[in-house]
């Protein structure tokens, strides 16, 4: 990390009695417990976007020409659709 802010943040008690005890129990700063659970956070959101904008450039009629062709190999083993 080339640059580090110091950003005052306000929570409720019980969110940060939360976290002070979760962090304790993961042996992690405070700091380092809302860091890493706020880039887990902007992750996630960051990947529905993506999937998001994948989905709307999808193409469904190509793909369904390309799953109903003919010919191609059968699965192979272990590539079975649970029941």
């Amino acid at each position: 990390m080339k640059e580090t802010r110091t950003y005052p943040l306000r929570m409720p008690k019980s969110l940060k009695e939360a976290v002070e005890r979760l962090s304790r129990e993961e042996q992690t700063s405070m700091n380092q417990f809302v860091t890493t659970a706020v880039a887990e956070k902007v992750t996630a959101l960051q990947t529905a976007r993506f999937f998001g904008d994948r989905k709307a450039r999808a193409d469904f009629k190509a793909f369904d020409k390309i799953m109903k062709r003919k010919g191609g190999k059968p699965p192979r083993p272990g590539d079975e659709i649970p029941d």
